[in-house]
């Protein structure tokens, strides 16, 4: 159904990551908090990539389609991942969509698993992520 991948996530998206949902753990933008608290490096809010997920998702959508998002956090991402985000169709009938979905980075590590239901008249065609 989707299939988009993202540009790597630099040390600059997570830094306006933290200034802008108010999330701003220093585990996340401090190289030297991060190792000191036990890592290898900062590491990518868990949110941000449910963010492009969300994204992703609603890209190929009609506007209030969505009827519900959830997601479960796998793994941690690391700084200068690139992020995939695919979505499947698990099952349609005449009440609506449910979609499988699933966020990897470019080793196929998967990040985050969901589901989201839509308006069985949500998807837009044949427009696909850019």
């Amino acid at each position: 159904m989707f299939h988009k991948t993202y540009s790597p996530i630099t040390r600059h998206r997570l830094a306006l990551y933290c200034a802008g949902s108010g999330h701003q753990n220093p585990v996340h933008v401090d190289s030297d908090f991060a190792k000191a608290a036990g890592y290898d490096d900062v590491f990518v809010h868990g949110m941000l990539v449910m963010a492009y997920l969300g994204r992703a998702l609603t890209d190929v959508l009609r506007p209030n389609a969505l009827r519900t998002y959830g997601v479960r956090f796998v793994a941690r991402t690391q700084v200068h991942a690139t992020i995939t985000c695919e979505g499947l169709v698990e099952e349609a009938n005449a009440d609506g969509i449910r979609l499988k979905l699933l966020a990897k980075d470019e080793f196929g590590d998967v990040k985050l698993i969901g589901s989201a239901t839509i308006s069985s008249d949500g998807l837009l065609g044949d427009r696909r992520s850019r």
